[in-house]
């Protein structure tokens, strides 16, 4: 699944068990990071750009690293270090991971149906366990679309109960700003409702 769905999942998923800010973005980060493994795609499609020769870096590297359960104690290990309340956030962060893995596996697969790209769980030491599923949706099919529309949807229900959302994250300024607007958004809705019964 797309970095974007797998922040979604993360935050749907883990940030309610978080006592901080910082608990949070630890744990929502820890969603994400796995796709570092993926950045070789920018030195491939730089050394085509450019007319040098050609890298492989993406197919090579990507679900090596970030993808199995090496990945996740590093990643884990680490989000506890940095988290408030380290022993769970390590354990959420693992959680999370996981949940990362899981969407991978579901929602993937490339532009055919032999396309399926599988997780090697205990890589980079061995190779000899790969998690796969034949039924392997596109990375771009529709199901992801559904998917994303729906995180992002309890996302909005949720910032406009709670106060807060992802956005604070980055800034509490902005997070107010974009909570007070859903909640206007949301009386808008509903006085139109009110006007039509």
């Amino acid at each position: 699944m797309s970095p974007i769905t797998h922040f979604l999942a993360s935050w749907v998923g883990f940030e309610r068990f978080q006592a901080s800010q910082r608990d949070k973005a630890l744990v929502v980060i820890a969603g994400i990071i796995p796709d570092l493994d993926g950045l070789g795609i920018v030195v491939d499609f730089a050394t085509r750009v450019l007319g040098l020769p050609e890298t492989d870096y993406y197919q090579s590297f990507h679900r090596m690293y970030g993808h199995g359960l090496p990945g996740a104690i590093l990643i884990a290990a680490a989000a506890g270090m940095f988290g408030i309340r380290r022993f769970w956030v390590a354990i959420w962060a693992f959680i999370s991971v996981h949940l990362h893995l899981l969407c991978d596996v579901i929602g993937a697969r490339g532009t055919t149906a032999e396309d399926i790209w599988g997780i090697y769980y205990f890589a980079p030491f061995t190779t000899a366990y790969e998690l796969s599923w034949s039924g392997q949706w596109p990375l771009v099919g529709w199901q992801n679309t559904t998917i994303s529309i729906i995180l992002l949807s309890i996302l909005m229900i949720r910032a406009t109960a709670s106060g807060y959302s992802p956005v604070g994250l980055l800034s509490q300024r902005a997070d107010i700003a974009f909570v007070e607007t859903l909640r206007d958004r949301k009386k808008q809705l509903l006085s139109v409702f009110d006007q039509n019964k």
